[in-house]
């Protein structure tokens, strides 16, 4: 900094201040504007850090009157939460989230650090070298499924993709993780692809079903990021989350357990990203729980529909042709695919089961309680 010299009048006047505001007097004296030179009311502060206990993760970063997000936010510039406003700054966003109950959770931030911290390699990280030929039946069940999943994933990181410019930079925690999950979106896609091609099958006919994960269905009429967490995160995520979690039940070697178990994990952070998000909507404004219990009610006749059709049909035509590679892998081939036909059905109770957990943890337990859930939704969580 450069040496101010100051006269010995000056110096009798300014003789208490800091440095700092002197540096500022002699700058506006002079017609200099410095307000970017002002000290918040954290500065000074020196954050904790323990090598030792995770460095320095985001949850322990902000502290002060911006460690917590505003109830609305009316940052229209790009500023981020805690910096100084300028009031010349443009308008660089035109956010739809402006709401803190519309997009928050508790624990945004330790699931983006968790996210970070939890990255993996399609390329490196699963064994492709151990490969070797399997059964021709099973090697195309597996092509099925890899190239059905590889269809889910790109629209399972279409979807949050959309919203992550939409939100105030004052709710970044949410944001931020929000990144992360397109980017397991995309490893997920990439890594069910790289199967698909590389035991000398290929990606087969795009196929829709499992269970109810259908993808892309009610997305397009989606009014607010709550619905869509609910409809993404809790439902469709969930069903395929617990079809990741039963993944060693289909697989036939290293490759397929080691994708299915690095996926689960990811999967298993965007579906709390969920539940805790409708959590936090259920206590800050409970008055929008009949609206979300709307929501619901759509997603339950979707799932029963579902489970009740795979149960009537024949199981040569059970699922599509993403449920055809299921019931045969799950029953050891072609010649078996009654035995995994009856696996399949036994799944897809298991994810409705999960389902019925997740809503009870987010604070909508009630409709299990009081009738509003579909009857035999209540039969497939109780089988």
């Amino acid at each position: 900094m450069a040496t101010i010299e100051i006269s010995p009048g000056q110096e009798e006047e300014t003789r208490e201040k800091t440095p700092h505001e002197r540096l500022l007097d002699y700058g506006k004296g002079r017609g200099y504007k410095l307000d970017w030179l002002s000290y918040t009311e954290t500065f000074g502060t020196k954050l904790d850090v323990d090598p030792e206990r995770g460095g320095l993760p985001l949850q322990n970063a902000d502290h002060g009157s911006f460690a917590e997000a505003p109830e609305r936010s009316e940052n229209l510039t790009g500023r981020p939460r805690g910096a100084i406003k300028r009031e010349a700054a443009p308008h660089v966003g035109n956010y739809r989230v402006m709401t803190k109950a519309d997009i928050w959770l508790r624990n945004g931030a330790s699931l983006y650090e968790e996210a970070v911290q939890r990255q993996w390699s399609s390329a490196t990280d699963i064994p492709w070298h151990t490969l070797r030929p399997l059964p021709e039946d099973i090697e195309r069940a597996q092509c099925e499924l890899s190239t059905f999943l590889t269809a889910v994933e790109f629209i399972a990181g279409d979807i949050p993709g959309k919203w992550i410019a939409d939100a105030s930079p004052d709710f970044y925690e949410p944001r931020m993780f929000l990144v992360t999950q397109v980017m397991d979106e995309a490893r997920h896609l990439d890594v069910f692809r790289k199967r698909a091609l590389a035991n000398g099958g290929g990606l087969t006919s795009q196929g829709m079903g499992l269970g109810g994960a259908t993808f892309g269905s009610n997305f397009d009429t989606i009014r607010d990021f709550t619905e869509m967490s609910a409809r993404l995160h809790l439902s469709a995520e969930g069903l395929v989350l617990t079809l990741f979690r039963m993944g060693e039940r289909m697989s036939y070697n290293e490759v397929e357990k080691s994708i299915y178990r690095l996926a689960a994990s990811d999967e298993s952070r965007h579906v709390a990203f969920g539940v805790m998000h409708l959590k936090y909507v259920a206590e800050a404004q409970p008055e929008r729980k009949e609206e979300i219990h709307t929501f619901l009610d759509e997603l339950e006749m979707g799932l029963v529909a579902q489970a009740e059709s795979a149960q009537q049909q024949n199981p040569l035509q059970r699922g599509g042709i993403a449920g055809d590679s299921v019931n045969v892998l799950l029953g050891g081939g072609d010649d078996h695919i009654e035995e995994g036909a009856s696996i399949a059905i036994a799944m897809r109770q298991r994810q409705i089961k999960e389902y019925v957990q997740r809503v009870k943890v987010s604070g909508f337990g009630e409709r299990f309680e009081n009738g509003r859930a579909a009857p035999a939704l209540d039969q497939y969580a109780s089988a």
